[in-house]
């Protein structure tokens, strides 16, 4: 069975993507999972990209936001996309987990409070 079960920090407000021709939509987002080393005392994040579907979608974009703590249970998937470099194009392929349910594990933060929200990798987002 293909499982996971993942805990972390989302580095950023969700996006929505709708598709027109079939009327599906995507709520994306990336969460920081602490990646615990004996070498480093502060190892940076690892950065997994989640995709949520249609109406567990529309949840994730209503309760979702930027710094929550976030426990996310789905299926791993691996996205497959062309990426240009040097001039060539290069065919990439990346771990998301496809979100089946979530659950909060902290209180909705503060917004007038700064937050300790690891920045999330900039990337640009396309519909495919």
């Amino acid at each position: 069975m293909n499982l996971i079960t993942l805990s972390g920090i989302v580095g950023a407000d969700p996006t929505l993507v709708t598709f027109v021709e079939s009327d599906n939509r995507v709520a994306k987002f990336s969460i920081a999972v602490k990646d615990y080393s004996s070498k480093h005392e502060n190892p940076e994040p690892m950065w997994i990209d989640v995709d949520s579907w249609n109406g567990l979608g529309d949840r994730v974009m209503n309760l979702i936001k930027k710094g929550r703590k976030v426990n996310i249970h789905g299926r791993l998937a691996i996205s497959q996309y062309e990426k240009e470099i040097n001039g060539v194009k290069v065919k990439m392929k990346k771990p998301v987990v496809k979100l089946s349910e979530f659950e909060l594990t902290d209180k909705k933060p503060n917004e007038e409070e700064p937050s300790e929200t690891p920045q999330a990798p900039k990337k640009s987002r396309k519909a495919a």
